[in-house]
Formats: C-alpha cells, sequence, structure tokens
C-alpha cells in the first residue's frame, strides 16, 4: 500500500513531526522564548495537555495568581499533539488495570473519570475551541477467536462495576463496521469517550489560559532548577530564568531532564498512519457509520478512528523502546512499523486496498509499571510532577491537572488522600537492565498473543508482581 514520506517536519516555521494534526488549522502566533529573569507564583514546565490544563485549573482558582508555562518547541509539539485523538474517561488504563492495582478505588475513579470527561467536553464547547470534538464512544473488536470469550468476560466485569457496555455478535460487528477480520465486540458509550482533533484542542487551551492570564513562552526549555531560599529558580536554555514559588511539571515523556524521574517512567514509541480522504464509496464499503474509536482486543493492539475530513487514522501494534531513553526526532519515523502497519490495515479492509497513506509518524509515550498516572515531588515539595499516561493523556491530563493545582493551593483535598494519588509505582531499572528488560517484555507479549493469549513463565512473572504490559 503506497506509504509517503514526504509529509511536513515544519508546518508554518513550528516542529510537526510529520504529525497530520498540525497541518490542520492555525496555531497562532509564534510566542515568544523566555528571556532574561522573571518571577512568578507558579512555573508550569510543558505546554501540552498536563501543563496547559494545569494553568487553567490554577487560574480558575485564583485568578491572581502569575503562571508562566515553558515550553521547550511549540504548544502541544510532544505526545498531546501526535496521539490518535482518543478521549477517555478511564483514570486507570481501564477498568481490569484499575482492579489490578486499586481494587479498593476503582469504582470512584470510574465516576471520577466519567465526571471529568464530562466537564471537559462542557469546556471545551462554552470556549467555543474548534477541537472537532465528536461524542461517538468506542467499538472493541475481537479480531482471533479467544478475544471472544475475553470481551465476553469483560462485559461481566463491567456490568458488576457499572460500566455500560454492550456485547456485540459477529453479526452485529461486521453491521457496525465491514471487516472480515471482526469475529465480535463491545460498544462503549459516549459518556466515556469522544473524539478530538488534539491539536486543535491544546491550541485552543493554550488560548483559553492565556485569556486568563497564563504567560507562555515557546522555544524554552528547561535545562534544571536550582533551590534557593523559599523559591526555586527554572532555568531555561538560552539563559533566561524564571523564580517561582512553586513548580509543577507536565512534560511525560520529555522529562529525562530531571533526573530523577528516569526511574519513573519509560518512553515508548507508538506510529501511526493516515489516509488519503476516502471517496464515499469506499466509505459505504466499509460502513462504520457511528465513527467511533476503533481499537481491538489483542495486547498488541491497533487504534483506528475517523478525521473531520474523512481519513482514516490507523496506529498501534509496535510499542518501540530505543535505548538510554532516546526521546529524539530522529525517531518519528520508523519505515519497519509504517509498512507493517499498512499491510495490517489492508488485511483489517481489504475493499480499501491501493488507498494511499499521506502522513506517516510517531511520537513518544510515557509509560511507568502500572501504566496511570503518578505524582510526585521534589525540592522539598517546591516542585510537583505528573506523568505516566501510557496513551491516555487526553482526557486523564485534565484530571491529573487537578490533582496538581490541589498539590499547590489544596492540600486538604480528598483527591490528595487517595492510593492513586500518594503511593508510588514500582521504579523502572536503570540502563544497562533497562533495554534488555524492555526487550524481553515486548518479545514475551509478542508470544502471547501467537499463544491464544497464555503468557509465558516471563508474563506470569510480571502479572505476580502486578506489571502487564500492552503495546
Amino acid at each position: 500500500m503506497p506509504l509517503r514520506h514526504d509529509a511536513p517536519d515544519t508546518v508554518n516555521g513550528r516542529p510537526a513531526g510529520g504529525s497530520f494534526w498540525f497541518t490542520t488549522g492555525n496555531p497562532g502566533p509564534r510566542r515568544t522564548p523566555l528571556r532574561g529573569r522573571h518571577r512568578a507564583d507558579v512555573a508550569v514546565i510543558g505546554a501540552g495537555f498536563t501543563g496547559l490544563w494545569t494553568a487553567l485549573a490554577l487560574l480558575e482558582s485564583d485568578p491572581s495568581l502569575r503562571v508562566v508555562v515553558l515550553e521547550a518547541a511549540v504548544v502541544g509539539h510532544g505526545a498531546s499533539g501526535r496521539n490518535g485523538g482518543f478521549c477517555a474517561s478511564s483514570l486507570t488504563h481501564g477498568l481490569q488495570n484499575g482492579l489490578l492495582h486499586f481494587p479498593e478505588e476503582v469504582d470512584l475513579l470510574e465516576a471520577e473519570g466519567v465526571r471529568n470527561l464530562a466537564e471537559l467536553v462542557s469546556f471545551v464547547r462554552s470556549e467555543g475551541i474548534d477541537a472537532e470534538l465528536e461524542e461517538t464512544g468506542t467499538l472493541d473488536a475481537a479480531v482471533a477467536p479467544h478475544h471472544v470469550g475475553e470481551l465476553e468476560a469483560y462485559a461481566e466485569l463491567a456490568d458488576r462495576h457499572g460500566v455500560p457496555v454492550q456485547l456485540l455478535s459477529r453479526d452485529e460487528m461486521q453491521a457496525a463496521v465491514h471487516s472480515p477480520t471482526f469475529l465480535a465486540g463491545i460498544r462503549g458509550g459516549a459518556e466515556r469517550n469522544v473524539m478530538v482533533n488534539p491539536a486543535k484542542l491544546a491550541w485552543g487551551l493554550a488560548a483559553a489560559a492565556e485569556r486568563r492570564g497564563a504567560h507562555i513562552h515557546e522555544g524554552s526549555r528547561v535545562t534544571g532548577l536550582r533551590r534557593r531560599a523559599g523559591a526555586v529558580d527554572v532555568v531555561v536554555d538560552g539563559g533566561g530564568v524564571v523564580t517561582a514559588s512553586q513548580v509543577l511539571v507536565g512534560t511525560s515523556a520529555y522529562s529525562a531532564w530531571m533526573a530523577r524521574l528516569t526511574t519513573a517512567f519509560v518512553p515508548i514509541y507508538d506510529y501511526v498512519l493516515m489516509t488519503e480522504p476516502l471517496t464515499d464509496a469506499q466509505r459505504d464499503a466499509i460502513g462504520w457509520e457511528g465513527r467511533e474509536g476503533l481499537g481491538d482486543a489483542g495486547h498488541q493492539f491497533h487504534y483506528s478512528r475517523w478525521s473531520a475530513d474523512n481519513r482514516i487514522l490507523w496506529g498501534g501494534y509496535d510499542a518501540i523502546y530505543h535505548p538510554g531513553n532516546a526521546v529524539v526526532p530522529a525517531h518519528d519515523r520508523r519505515d519497519a512499523t509504517f509498512e507493517t502497519l499498512a499491510r495490517q490495515f489492508t488485511e483489517t479492509f481489504p475493499q480499501l486496498r491501493g488507498i494511499r497513506f499521506s502522513h506517516a509518524w510517531g511520537g513518544a509515550i510515557d509509560t511507568t509499571t502500572r501504566f496511570t498516572v503518578s505524582f510526585g515531588e521534589a525540592l522539598g515539595g517546591r516542585v510537583h510532577y505528573a506523568l505516566g499516561y501510557t496513551g491516555l493523556g487526553v482526557g486523564s491530563s485534565r484530571w491529573a491537572a487537578g490533582v496538581l493545582r490541589d498539590r499547590v493551593l489544596r492540600p486538604d483535598s480528598e483527591l490528595l488522600r487517595l492510593r492513586f494519588t500518594n503511593s508510588r509505582p514500582m521504579p523502572i531499572p536503570p540502563e544497562p537492565v533497562r533495554t534488555p528488560a524492555v526487550e524481553m517484555m515486548r518479545r514475551a507479549v509478542i508470544a502471547q498473543d501467537a499463544n491464544e493469549g497464555r503468557g509465558g513463565w516471563f508474563v506470569r512473572a510480571m502479572d505476580a508482581i502486578g506489571i502487564g504490559f500492552d503495546s
């Protein structure tokens, strides 16, 4: 299937990394880099979803605050502008993972996630943010015989925890989306997932934060933090310094600049293709009239969705770690993965054989041993961070921003008493152990999918200590 590799690395002079989303609108005027010395009540590091929602949460709670947001590249440059645009309610990377790690809190966390998503949708609507938001829900497909029983078991589990889903037979799934590979399915409602254009959402959040008084500086890479009496100096490449009473870090997979975080997460690269717009005949050939976010039930799973101009995004499957926690522009492209994804797309939708892919890109996802966002602090409680979304940060980053806000402004918040927010995941060993350990896990998961979902000794050992793995 034809692949183009001339998708832009820059759009209007801004880094794009080949992401289709950066070609879809106007991000507004370029924001100036930070130069000289400045003071702030709160410095927020990172102008992705975590940083922008945090700035908004702070200023809506206390409009008098001086909030400075520092971004190494441009608004939304990292994972926030490269993901598939699935905006899910889950805070725990799914109900099953939540039960594994937080069984006593999972029902509360499910309710918090639904509340958070409803408030996110309301905010986007009320602010007039053109995020191409569609309240579609999801479809998860069984693509191997053993997946059918797994989906049936999940439907029973979801019912016990008040999560509304609909189990679909093969014929019902085929009627929803015409693919010969789909053997059954699960339908989830729009109260638990909506679809967005993530770049447009990030641009809209930045503008909303600035309307409330936030100062956003692009091209302002933070190189270090220095403790001083009653404050922290945030040092920016090029000589700028912000002296802030509190610092909130939201750089996710790009957090290796802060040495103490390197054992807290692993940056895993995920890759995506985007087709050219489908014709009416091509759309009729595959159905999918509900425009749901689509995934499959494999451990190495795929995810797919419609764009506003009727392209199909197709991504997932491979999960690639580059030694040394490397997150660099050269890793945004991986031809072997792009070719694999293109072949698998044709197997899923043979009706679309010959369609062209106009964009192919990748980006780093921050994952922890619990696959959920985790929180922590440094420099005597002057610095707080959130990271570890494992691909589900579009929606949960807003909730995490509320936790970061509470750490600064509301220390008596009930959310801060949850084990979910005040415990830490198991640390990840440093190099040289990290690379072979991650690769061993990846190979074990590939073997598990090939063995009808039955894990070998390594997967069983990881499950026993509370570490699972999906691509």
